[in-house]
C-alpha cells in the first residue's frame, strides 16, 4: 500500500502536470537538474510575497505553521481542533499521500477562506490546478472550505513608501473552477505516483520542457552535449524538438532542406562552414558616428514588492550606468577612453541622482551606443518619474545608437549558437573576454539580485561591511565589462 501512495507534494503534482518524467527524475536523480539563477531569484520573490501576505492578512492572533514536517501536521490539527478563530499561515495537511501547505486561511463562520498567493500579475491554468489540489486535499481532511481565491500581485499598484502595501495583492474567487476539478486532480495524482514508483517514462521533449517551467533537466534531456546543439538554430522550440527527437543532435545534422526560416538557414549555413560570416558595410556605418561617443549601460532590477516611493512591482527601474566615453582623439581602444559610473548603495532610491548625473556624463551632442533597446525603454521610464528633466533625458533618447541590429546584419560565429545578445557575441569577436570568467556576478539577474542583497533589499537593512564592498565590486565590474564589450565590437567592424 505504501508504494502505492508515495509522498507527494503539491509541487511534485504540478511537475507531473507539466512532465511525468520530470516528477521521476526530481525523485530519483535530482543530481541530473541545474537549477538556474533565475528559477532560485524566482523562489526568492515568492517567499518575499508570501510574507507580505501575511502581513496583509494577519491579524494580532494570526499564526504561521513553521515547524519540522510532522509537527506541522499535529500542529496545524491542534489549532483546527482547537477552534481557531485567527488566521492561519502555512497550515499543513495531507491526504491520500498528498501534503499541501495553505498560503492563508482566513476562518468564515463555520467554515474557512482559502487563499492561495502567487508572485506573478495574473492567474494562470497551472494557478487553477494548483488550488484545486489544495481543495481536493482540504475538503478530505474534513476542512470546511466555504470559498478558495487566488491573491496576484496588482502591477498597478504604486507604492506610497510608508510600510502600507494594501493593494498590493488582487484577489481572485476560484471557488467554482476548482470545484469543477476534481476528477483532473483525481487523474493527476494517479499520473504522480506512477511517475514516481514505475520506471523513467518514455516522454519525447517538446515546448512542455519550458511550460509553465523551464525544466532543471533540460540539459539531461535535449542533447546539450553536441558541438553545436541543434538547440542553437533557435526559432520554435516544437519546431526544434521534431528534429531532437528525430535524431538531430548538432546542428549540422539537421537537412537545410527541412529549414524554412532565413535567420535559421544563416544560423546552418555558417554552422557548417566552421567559420564566422563577417558580411561588408558595418564599418562604413559605425565610421560615420560623431565623436565624442558615448557607450552606455543600465543596470535595473524589478522587485516583485517595491521598495521605493512612486513604483511599482516588476517596474524596470535604473539602479546602475557605465558609460565610456571616446572623445575621437585616441586609437578607439578602451585604454584611450575615459569611464563614468554610477552605483549608490546607500538604500536610499538612486533614480534621480542616476538620472542627473548621467545628463552631466553625456553632454549635449555625440551618438550613445547601446546594445539592443533596452536603454530607451529605461530612459523613457525616467521621464515618466522626473518630468522636469524630460528636455534633457529626450535629448539622449534622440541621439541613442543601438549596435544590436548593426552585428545582427553584419556577423554571426558557429559558437554563439543562435544567439546575438552581447554575452554570445563578445567572447565569438573578442577570444579570451567572455563574461563567464567575471568573479561572482556575471549576468543581468545576479546583478539585479546583487544589487538587492547589498541594500538589505530596503533601506536600514544592509549586510556585513566585508559582504557590501564584495557586491559593489562585482556590481562595478560587471556593468563596466557590458561598456567595454560595446567598444570591443566596435573596434572589431572598424579597426584596420
Amino acid at each position: 500500500m505504501a508504494a502505492r501512495r508515495p509522498y507527494l507534494s503539491k509541487s511534485r503534482l504540478i511537475s507531473a502536470f507539466q512532465c511525468a518524467k520530470k516528477l521521476h527524475l526530481e525523485k530519483h536523480h535530482p543530481e541530473l537538474g541545474m537549477v538556474s539563477s533565475q528559477t532560485e531569484s524566482l523562489f526568492a520573490t515568492g517567499n518575499q510575497v508570501g510574507d507580505i501576505a501575511q502581513q496583509l492578512y494577519g491579524t494580532d492572533d494570526s499564526v504561521e505553521i513553521a515547524f519540522n514536517f510532522k509537527t506541522m501536521l499535529a500542529e496545524t490539527k491542534r489549532r483546527i481542533d482547537g477552534g481557531a478563530d485567527y488566521p492561519i499561515f502555512e497550515a499543513t495537511f495531507r491526504y491520500e499521500g498528498v501534503l499541501i501547505r495553505a498560503d492563508v486561511l482566513i476562518p468564515e463562520g463555520d467554515g474557512w477562506h482559502v487563499i492561495e498567493v502567487k508572485a506573478s500579475t495574473s492567474v494562470k491554468d497551472y494557478h487553477v490546478l494548483d488550488c484545486a489540489i489544495q481543495d481536493w486535499v482540504l475538503s478530505n481532511s474534513g476542512i470546511n472550505v466555504l470559498s478558495m481565491s487566488l491573491a496576484h500581485i496588482n502591477n498597478q499598484f504604486v507604492y506610497a513608501g510608508d510600510g502600507n502595501y494594501d493593494g498590493l495583492l488582487l484577489e481572485i474567487d476560484l471557488t467554482e473552477e476548482v470545484r469543477s476539478m476534481e476528477y483532473t486532480v483525481l487523474e493527476l495524482v494517479a499520473k504522480a505516483r506512477d511517475a514516481v514508483t514505475g520506471p523513467m517514462p518514455i516522454i519525447d521533449v517538446g515546448a512542455h520542457c519550458t511550460k509553465p517551467y523551464e525544466c532543471q533537466f533540460m540539459s539531461h534531456c535535449w542533447p546539450m552535449d553536441a558541438e553545436y546543439p541543434v538547440t542553437g538554430l533557435g526559432g520554435s522550440k516544437a519546431k526544434i524538438a521534431e528534429w531532437v527527437n528525430a535524431g538531430s543532435r548538432d546542428i549540422r545534422d539537421v537537412a537545410i532542406s527541412d529549414i524554412s526560416a532565413a535567420t535559421q538557414q544563416r544560423i546552418h549555413r555558417v554552422t557548417v562552414s566552421g567559420e564566422a560570416e563577417v558580411l561588408a558595410g558595418a564599418n562604413e556605418v559605425l565610421d560615420a558616428l560623431d565623436y565624442p561617443r558615448y557607450y552606455l549601460d543600465f543596470e535595473t532590477i524589478g522587485p516583485a514588492v517595491p521598495i521605493w516611493a512612486g513604483t511599482r512591482p516588476y517596474a524596470a527601474i535604473p539602479v546602475q550606468w557605465s558609460c565610456h566615453i571616446d572623445d575621437g582623439n585616441g586609437d578607439g581602444s578602451l585604454d584611450a577612453m575615459r569611464h563614468e559610473e554610477f552605483l549608490d548603495l546607500s538604500g536610499e532610491p538612486p533614480m534621480r541622482a542616476l538620472a542627473e548625473k548621467m545628463i552631466g556624463c553625456l553632454g549635449e551632442s555625440g551618438p550613445v551606443l547601446m546594445y539592443t533597446s533596452y536603454e530607451k525603454t529605461v530612459i523613457n521610464g525616467l521621464i515618466a518619474m522626473f518630468p522636469d528633466l524630460e528636455a534633457s533625458l529626450q535629448g539622449i533618447i534622440d541621439r541613442l545608437f543601438d549596435l544590436h541590429p548593426v552585428v545582427k546584419n553584419h556577423y554571426y560565429h558557429p559558437e554563439m549558437l543562435g544567439s546575438w545578445s552581447i554575452k554570445a557575441v563578445l567572447p565569438a569577436m573578442v577570444p579570451g573576454m567572455s563574461y563567464a570568467g567575471l568573479e561572482g556576478i556575471n549576468e543581468g539577474m545576479g546583478a539585479s539580485d546583487g544589487f538587492l542583497e547589498a541594500i538589505g533589499s530596503g533601506p536600514g537593512a544592509a549586510p556585513a561591511d566585508g559582504r557590501k564592498a564584495e557586491l559593489e565590486e562585482q556590481l562595478l565590474r560587471y556593468c563596466k565589462f557590458d561598456t567595454e564589450a560595446m567598444v570591443e565590437i566596435v573596434r572589431f567592424f572598424t579597426a584596420s
